[in-house]
């Protein structure tokens, strides 16, 4: 896998743990066992564009206020949505 930030093909697929500002700007939760890109050549640990959306548009579509300080990335994906999908993303 190629590295986004420095090139190397020495980019793995990992899981890792984020810390995400909720939409409401209230506080911020951690998610656990998120996907994850570790490069052994620059360190760089990052999460690709399509998780980055996949977990705003889902912080979006839930009642967050019912989260816990942590959560588990699948845990997280499997709440119930108040729609089913996020009209504002064009």
């Amino acid at each position: 896998m190629k590295c986004m930030w420095c090139g190397s093909e020495k980019a793995r697929e990992t899981t890792n743990s984020v810390f995400w500002e909720l939409p409401d700007g209230t506080r911020a939760i951690e998610i656990t066992k998120t996907p994850s890109v570790r490069c052994e050549a620059c360190g760089m640990e990052y999460q690709e564009e399509d998780i980055i959306n996949e977990i705003e548009d889902q912080l979006m579509l839930i009642d967050t206020k019912k989260l816990s300080k942590a959560i588990q990335y699948k845990e997280l994906m499997q709440i119930p949505r108040f729609l089913k999908h996020n009209y504002f993303r064009f």
